[in-house]
């Protein structure tokens, strides 16, 4: 019900409660923006730890990075198809595809978790995933689509509405000396 003041008449005229529904709404969007920036950025550190430590999630543990396993070798070299593969097969297990690979994973994933560099780790965030997307070439369950692609469209949404000034650092990060000298790492 909305509330209602008398007008000259004195009949009931209805008050229209647009801007508290207005700020509920960009509060709320805020909001979950935040929960979807610290859920991606959760996504992209599990996999660096996984991988690392051999959770025995996705990898295990005499498999992980620290035990002298490749967190590339496995997937690139067995389950990359489609135009990509020969590529994909080429770098697989290799030292530098190793390092930036899981660098990558944790840049990513700490950026997001705290709000910082929001537009190095959208951009880094975009190409991993494309990559990721383009190793099982057409993905399974869609000839095109697939959740890498929705994740990196997520990735762009969140930098642009600054999905890091809400629970996250962002806002204190912009306004920084280093920033504020190289603005491109807002």
């Amino acid at each position: 019900m909305s509330a209602a003041t008398h007008g000259q008449s004195g009949a009931a005229v209805p008050v229209p409660r647009t801007s508290t529904r207005a700020i509920s709404s960009a509060t709320v969007g805020r909001y979950t923006m935040a929960g979807l920036r610290l859920g991606m950025g959760w996504i992209f550190l599990w996999a660096f730890l996984d991988k690392l430590f051999g959770l025995s999630h996705d990898t295990l543990t005499k498999s992980a990075w620290i035990h002298g396993g490749s967190p590339t070798k496995g997937f690139l070299s067995t389950v990359a198809t489609g135009p990509f593969a020969g590529f994909y097969h080429s770098i697989a297990g290799a030292g530098w595809a190793d390092w930036l690979f899981m660098l990558a994973l944790a840049g990513i994933g700490v950026a997001l978790m705290a709000g910082i560099g929001m537009r190095i780790a959208t951009i880094a965030g975009v190409v991993l995933l494309v990559m990721m997307w383009s190793v099982v070439l057409p993905p399974a369950g869609n000839p095109f689509l697939d959740d890498h692609l929705i994740y990196a469209g997520l990735l762009v949404a969140l930098l642009a509405l600054h999905a890091g000034d809400t629970l996250g650092l962002g806002r204190w990060w912009s306004h920084t000396p280093l920033v504020r000298r190289v603005p491109w790492l807002r």
